[in-house]
């Protein structure tokens, strides 16, 4: 395996470390003890060089806390974030703000996947990255030669904790994790006196629903210009990415070119020679123009027209006639990843389709268990550790929290009115806060990533979601790419993906 520090030049510098909390010294039963004494964030900061796309760059690292404050100045939280700065290259450089989704991910998919300075490595062909020690090499594709990259954890995972009285329920909720988001941006700014510079928000998945509500309250709230938005994976309508509510009429229309594209890559379909594209797209066309009218027609649908449908989407998505005829027309895509491979006795994964995986329990509708995940997951979390205790230097005994703190998906208020509010509960949606970002800024457009065989954010859904709400065409780009969900894991993805974010900037910048 390469040495970590075979690219990096430099010295660790400890900043501060964090003090242990104190309290009053005359507290008693009857008297409370005073709020825990604030620690000076910590942070570890030092210096590399790299070539990224060919251009040399030296860059400073700092791993550390900024701390988010209320109306009195009081600290309320410390949302930790890894930062790369060009050493040397004026205050107007290009900043892009990086984080994952869930709610409850560590930015460490993104950091580790492709775009920070190192990445790990994992089978391009969808196999399993197995045990122990795992390649960690330069990314010398990423994008740290048109921009500087912040990574963000936001509250209850990495090392972001509340500070003080305050809970994590506080800042775990849609609008809640997009405030406290927003103010660490307008905190950076201001730390780093980059007011000036152009701005970039760059989400995956949950992330990119984050990032429309953060781009709203950035633009409307707190006169904070963007010059673009990267969605990858895009989760902002969740309508169409719900497959598992049997009446959600749009995600049995969403999920079918996705659906489509895994029984190609499997090789369960008979194509008769069209490429993966033209495959797609004929899959789009059969969902909008005869699968939707049909499902809207429901039981007045007649006999003919239903068989014609039951034998199409059979073709297109690999499955048998009989098993969409007894799904009445309404293939889950959670259900689909068992039964593509069924007669086989495997599932292929959520996250990226390509993924194959051999449950113990063959009879259930469903799989117990994402393929994809389980061949990644651990590769991504020793890379990240292994990464940050050794190149950057970080040394310390708070645990980095990826998954997140345990209580957060159990907290999590998906009010977006507020916690104690009355609320009629709808699906999740930020789109409108996208719309109110792009009125209020006529130059700022987006990016959208999508791989062909995430059936966690199918790619159909990112272009029903944002070809409606009036946001014309020239505002938004959309790119393909062949793997999943993170699909960067796969080679040719990871470049393309790198090279598509790249010319985005670049003409935002022009």
């Amino acid at each position: 395996m390469q040495s970590l520090r075979s690219a990096f030049t430099g010295i660790f510098i400890a900043l501060a470390l964090c003090a242990a909390p104190s309290y009053s010294a005359d507290s008693t039963e009857d008297t409370p003890a005073k709020t825990p004494a604030i620690p000076a964030a910590t942070e570890f900061v030092s210096e590399h060089s790299g070539t990224f796309n060919g251009q040399k760059l030296r860059y400073r690292a700092r791993a550390g806390e900024t701390y988010l404050q209320d109306i009195d100045g009081e600290a309320t939280a410390a949302i930790f974030s890894f930062d790369y700065v060009a050493i040397n290259d004026g205050k107007n450089r290009p900043v892009t703000f990086v984080w994952n989704g869930g709610p409850g991910s560590a930015s460490l998919w993104l950091h580790m996947g492709t775009f920070g300075p190192k990445r790990v490595v994992v089978p391009s062909n969808a196999g399993h990255a197995g045990a122990p020690p795992y390649p960690l090499v330069d990314s010398s594709e990423t994008i740290l030669d048109v921009t500087d990259l912040v990574f963000i954890d936001p509250v209850g995972t990495g090392y972001s904790r509340t500070l003080g009285d305050h809970e994590g329920k506080e800042f775990w909720g849609l609008t809640e994790d997009a405030e406290s988001v927003a103010a660490f941006i307008r905190q950076w700014l201001s730390d780093n006196q980059r007011w000036n510079s152009a701005k970039f928000l760059m989400g995956e998945s949950y992330g990119t629903t984050r990032a429309a509500l953060v781009a709203d309250i950035l633009e409307n709230e707190h006169s904070v210009t963007l010059n673009g938005i990267v969605f990858i994976s895009q989760a902002l309508d969740y309508a169409g990415s719900t497959p598992y509510v049997a009446d959600n009429l749009i995600s049995h229309i969403t999920y079918v070119p996705t659906m489509a594209a895994t029984a190609y890559y499997h090789q369960r379909v008979d194509a008769q020679g069209a490429s993966l594209e033209e495959w797609v797209q004929s899959a789009r066309d059969f969902a909008v123009d005869e699968l939707l009218p049909a499902l809207f027609k429901g039981n007045t649908l007649d006999a003919d027209t239903r068989s014609k449908v039951r034998d199409e989407l059979a073709r297109l998505t690999g499955l048998t006639p009989d098993y969409v005829d007894r799904a009445n027309l309404r293939v889950r895509g959670n259900r689909f990843a068992k039964e593509l491979l069924r007669d086989e006795g495997k599932i292929v994964g959520s996250l990226d389709g390509r993924y194959v995986g051999d449950p113990v329990d063959d009879l259930t509708a469903r799989a117990d268990f994402d393929a994809a995940s389980n061949a990644i997951g651990g590769a991504y979390k020793a890379a990240m550790m292994s990464y940050i205790q050794g190149d950057l230097g970080v040394d310390w005994d708070r645990s980095y929290l990826s998954p997140s703190d345990p209580q957060l998906s159990d907290e999590w208020n998906w009010n977006p009115n507020g916690r104690e509010s009355a609320w009629e509960p709808h699906w999740v949606n930020t789109s409108h806060n996208l719309v109110s970002a792009l009125e209020a800024n006529p130059g700022l457009k987006v990016l959208v990533a999508s791989g062909y065989y995430d059936l966690v954010t199918p790619f159909f859904d990112a272009e029903y979601t944002l070809n409606r709400y009036g946001i014309t065409p020239d505002r938004v780009d959309y790119r393909y790419y062949g793997g999943g969900h993170m699909m960067y894991v796969n080679e040719d993805a990871r470049v393309d993906l790198l090279r598509d974010v790249r010319s985005f900037l670049e003409a935002q910048l022009r």
